[in-house]
């Protein structure tokens, strides 16, 4: 018949390392239970609501709305980048062609106001001088004695 025999190993019987404490002696002074409570719902945000709630919702689903969102945010971004450059595109476009045609056009519309004004300015001379010079033949004729018939006016 076989007999079992228990052997304890040296490592077992030594005594543990460490400070020697009574039992009577410890304190637990921070611990978390406590009878008083350090919540107060007016100070709560609603982040900490929110916080508060992600045990609820299962990890799948708020890796799901998580990759959903990133996505989204991803897009849009992109989005407003394409729109960025291409207003910066449309801006530098119409400074580099738009501004001088626009000043040129002001410089042609410049020239042609000038060109009317002087050909008023020319008219009006040649309605001035052209009766003055009806008036001085008719004077000169009337003093040499002609009896030309003279045009109404």
């Amino acid at each position: 018949m076989v007999t079992l025999t228990e052997v304890e190993d040296e490592h077992f019987q030594s005594g543990q390392a460490g400070p020697d404490m009574e039992e009577d002696d410890f304190t637990d002074t921070d611990s978390e239970i406590s009878n008083e409570s350090d919540f107060d719902p007016e100070i709560e945000t609603l982040a900490d609501r929110l916080y508060a709630l992600r045990d609820i919702i299962p990890p799948t689903t708020r890796g799901w709305v998580s990759s959903r969102f990133n996505s989204l945010s991803s897009k849009a971004w992109n989005v407003l980048s394409f729109s960025g450059k291409g207003a910066w595109v449309i801006t530098t476009s119409a400074l580099f062609f738009g501004v001088p045609f626009a000043l040129s056009f002001a410089e042609d519309q410049q020239l042609t106001a000038m060109e009317q004004e002087y050909n008023m300015r020319q008219t009006g001379s040649e309605l001035l001088t052209a009766g003055a010079e009806q008036g001085t033949a008719e004077k000169v004729g009337a003093a040499l004695g002609d009896t030309q018939a003279k045009p109404a006016l």
